[in-house]
Order: C-alpha cells, then structure tokens, then sequence
C-alpha cells in the first residue's frame, strides 16, 4: 500500500482479496445448484410480468451471523416452499452485509468471528459455503446489493436482489443494478416516500457505464 503524505493518510492497514476467478474455483457451483438458482430467477421474472399468478414471498433474518442457524430455518423453509408451492413462490432471504445507519456490526462478510478482526475473505468463503448449501438444498435465495464489489463474489448465487431504503438513490448502486444478472427491487426511501424508488427503477432500466471490477480483480 502507498501511504505517504497524499495518498492513503486515513487507511491502518491493507489486505488483499483472492480474485473472484479464483474464489469461484475454490467454491465452483454444481449442476443441481446452478438449476436452483436459474429457475428461480425465471419464476421471479415470470411473476413480476403477470404470466405467473403465484405470490412471490421473500423472506427470512435480518441478517445472518450463524450458517449453522441459517440452515436450521431454510430446512423449515424448504419445506412451506414445497408445499405451498402452488400458489407462493418462496426466497430465502440471505443478508450477509447489513447498513448501518450510525455505526454497529456490518455484517457476516465484513465481520464474521463478530470481534472487529474483520477477515472479510473468511466471511465471503462462509457467505459463498451457505449459498451453495442453499442452492444444493433447490431453495432461492436473496440478498441486498450493498457493497459493489462483493457480488462478483456471490451474485451468481442470488436468484433476486434488493436495493435498500438508505440506498435507493444511490448513483452507485443503480449503475450496480443494472449490470446484476437477476431481477432486483428497489425499497421506498428511509422517509417512505416512493418516488425515490420510481426514479431508481427509470434509472436502472437503462444502460450505464461505471467502475467496477472484473473476474480476475481489475
């Protein structure tokens, strides 16, 4: 890391992250849990343009901090999605990075021992085994879109996303949005108004050019 009187002057300290190539190696998604995750994307598009008249549910935490716990409901889950399959689609919903609105614990990827160590590649390698457990299991899972970089990650994973209230009007997230290869919901503004959501949906439905980073980490 650069640190010197212009560059980096508020930044401790520096690690570096496995490229997402080779975080995907190391964590490849099977036949069956690639299945899982196209069609749920399917079904959710199918439902969000009418031509499937079933209810699209997503839910479940606030946030993960224990896979082992998360296990334990989307069993339960899996469960009311097969028989009531009829008539709801159910999505886990799977919040491994959590907005703060002042300071606090910011989620499974950013902090996953849940002490400050923030071993981020630990989280993303735990966040990724539960996604593909999930997967395997034929249950869809879905997340917030919060940081720009951790869906080159995990996105592949994700049959829905969403765009939280505290960043709906986002320029970042929008151009975000509209690169993500699943269908993604835009929430109400944190003073629960809509219209902030209305004009992320006009943006997002268009094409954009912005940062980000590729599968080899540039």
């Amino acid at each position: 890391m650069i640190k010197d009187s212009l560059n980096n002057t508020n930044v401790a300290a520096e690690r570096v992250l496995v490229s997402p190539a080779e975080f995907k190696r190391r964590f490849p998604v099977p036949a069956r849990g690639e299945e899982t995750v196209w069609a749920g994307r399917q079904v959710i598009r199918s439902i969000l343009k009418g031509a499937d008249h079933r209810f699209l549910v997503v839910t479940g935490p606030c946030s993960i901090h224990d896979p082992e716990a998360a296990k334990e409901y989307a069993l339960r889950l899996k469960q009311l999605h097969d028989e009531l399959g009829d008539t709801l689609f159910i999505v886990m919903r799977i919040y491994f990075e959590k907005p703060r609105t002042t300071v606090g614990w910011k989620g499974l990827i950013n902090d996953p021992r849940m002490d400050d160590s923030f071993a981020i590649e630990e989280g993303l390698s735990q966040a990724r085994e539960l996604l593909l457990w999930l997967a395997d299991l034929g249950l869809p899972a879905a997340t917030e879109a919060l940081d720009p970089i951790s869906p080159q990650y995990l996105a592949d994973l994700f049959s829905w996303s969403a765009i939280g209230a505290r960043t709906t009007e986002s320029q970042t997230h929008r151009e975000m949005a509209s690169g993500l290869s699943m269908p993604v919901g835009f929430k109400n503004g944190t003073d629960g108004g809509l219209t902030v959501a209305i004009n992320a949906l006009q943006s997002v439905s268009r094409p954009h050019s912005f940062l980000g980073i590729n599968q080899a980490g540039q």
